[in-house]
């Protein structure tokens, strides 16, 4: 399967979405943080943990991680955060 659309590798990070994983108590200091990042080109970059092979054999039925792709999982705080963010379609 290949990509359909392209991806702009080299767009700079902008802006942070809703708060930092220290702010919202899911860092333990470490430098393995989940984060949310909107990019120039206004695309969206996730910090995660990488849970692609956990889900594969589980995905709901039409939904697809295609080659290149991983599923990635970030607290529900940290997304709910960035709602405020994030503008209405």
């Amino acid at each position: 399967m290949s990509r359909t659309r392209h991806v702009d590798l080299s767009a700079p990070f902008v802006r942070r979405l809703g708060k930092s994983a220290a702010e919202l108590g899911s860092s333990d200091g470490r430098d393995e943080c989940p984060d949310i990042w909107q990019l120039a080109d206004g695309d969206i970059a996730v910090i995660g943990t990488d849970a692609t092979e956990a889900y594969r054999g589980r995905l709901p039925e039409g939904v697809r991680i295609g080659e290149g792709e991983r599923l990635i999982v970030v607290p529900g705080a940290m997304l709910t955060a960035a709602k405020q963010d994030i503008p209405d379609a």
